[in-house]
């Protein structure tokens, strides 16, 4: 496996547009638009919320059946969340404009030509299988006109470079400070397969899922179940392992789309070639959890805790989590202040038992490690080599539990005051 610098076009057959459509942003642009050449299978996952945004609701439908799916169109700036029966009349809406502008789009491109090569089904594209996602703030009504504008207008720039990838990454970001993308490749069955993603996410995360849309395109040749399989199971241990303020969004989506040009021999078993596919998302998603959680709004620090020694992964991924959603460590994060006490009490009360006096505690940085508690109090250091080492912008926590062989990381950030800043003023 190799990681490259790509977004959503780098897998073969893929296309990105942006547009600003205005939204609620008046200064930039706010859509985006992900679109296959051919037909794609596709798997999802959703927040765990129970009050679901209308888009969730549409994915979770097309997703969870066998309706091939061509395009993804994604919004940012409203939410679309307790919208009611109008919220998915949008949602409706957008999948019918898109369905019309793409069918357009592959009759006049070059794109086209080449894709009814290799599927004459090209130019049947419903509405059925328009994926639609949006972000922002909650309550509001979409400006549906503005949305079909919208999608009309990317159908006419849609590219295969690397630059429309990272311009449709920067058209979904909100408190985001920076466009989230990833990408690699590896060998299956003597060809080349690429996986690619897109997030955006920055604040209301936590785990189950954090609050996020996700978009990973693929040319992989895969069954559909297997695809499902290996994205539940790599965002347990990636974006499941991830949390900057313990709110969990109404809108949380990652969706995964294959349309099989790799032309690699199909994956339809759980065998050699599904597991090199499944380690390759989990190294693409694992980066943008590590992205997200460091883009956390307000944080200067990405905050890596790393629990060895737990009885079972379960219990190292429980006392990971407890750590990275301490309000009171992540402030000490935040203060350069490695005040371990802190730590210890949060693995205390995660529900998971253990030895006090069997915990190690060490922090480390790009400036150094340094053990800051054993045996069940401090380990007498030197509190301005701690503190140097926990100025870096990417802190790491590594707590020894002593107690088996089970290990488990998540990820988190400080807590500034201008998180609080931010979410003050988010709705105006």
């Amino acid at each position: 496996m190799v990681m490259i610098d790509g977004g959503v076009t780098a897998p073969k057959g893929f296309y990105a547009a942006n547009t600003a459509a205005g939204i609620k942003y008046r200064d930039r642009d706010d859509m985006a638009m992900i679109v296959s050449e051919a037909d794609c299978v596709t798997a999802g996952t959703y927040t765990k919320n129970v009050v679901k945004a209308a888009p969730v609701i549409w994915d979770k439908k097309i997703t969870s059946s066998d309706t091939p799916v061509r395009a993804v169109v994604v919004n940012a700036g409203i939410a679309n969340a307790c919208t009611g029966d109008e919220g998915m009349e949008y949602c409706q809406k957008t999948a019918d404009a898109a369905a019309k502008a793409i069918k357009g789009w592959s009759m006049t491109s070059n794109a086209a030509a080449k894709a009814i090569n290799r599927d004459d089904t090209a130019y049947n594209i419903s509405s059925d299988g328009i994926l639609v996602a949006s972000t922002g703030v909650i309550g509001m009504q979409l400006p549906i006109e503005k949305l079909e504008a919208g999608v009309e207008a990317m159908s006419k720039k849609l590219s295969d470079s690397r630059e429309a990838a990272n311009l449709a990454a920067r058209a979904i970001m909100t408190t985001d400070t920076i466009p989230k993308e990833a990408a690699a490749t590896v060998e299956i069955g003597g060809q080349t397969v690429t996986i690619a993603a897109m997030t955006k996410g920055s604040g209301m995360i936590h785990p189950n899922m954090c609050t996020m849309l996700c978009f990973v395109t693929t040319d992989a040749d895969i069954d559909k179940k297997l695809l499902q399989s290996a994205l539940s199971e790599v965002v347990e241990d990636t974006f499941n392992m991830i949390s900057v303020d313990g709110d969990t969004s109404t809108n949380d989506t990652c969706v995964v789309l294959a349309n099989g040009l790799a032309k690699n021999p199909k994956i339809n078993e759980k065998s050699n070639d599904y597991e090199v596919f499944k380690e390759a998302l989990f190294e693409v998603l694992k980066k943008l959890a590590m992205m997200m959680a460091g883009d956390g709004e307000g944080a200067t620090a990405l905050f890596e805790v790393t629990v060895n020694g737990a009885r079972t992964i379960n219990e190292a991924k429980i006392l990971a989590k407890s750590v990275i959603t301490s309000s009171l460590t992540k402030a000490a994060i935040y203060g350069h202040d490695a005040n371990w006490g802190r730590i210890l009490c949060a693995l205390g009360y995660s529900g998971v038992d253990f030895d006090p006096v069997k915990v190690r505690l060490t922090f480390k940085s790009a400036a150094g490690s340094i053990l800051i508690a054993e045996n069940g109090h401090g380990a007498g250091f030197d509190e301005e080599e701690a503190t140097r080492i926990l100025s870096e912008d990417h802190v790491t926590a590594i707590c020894e539990m002593n107690m088996g062989d089970a290990s488990a990381t998540a990820w988190g950030c400080d807590l500034t005051h201008e998180y609080v800043s931010i979410n003050a003023d988010y709705r105006s």
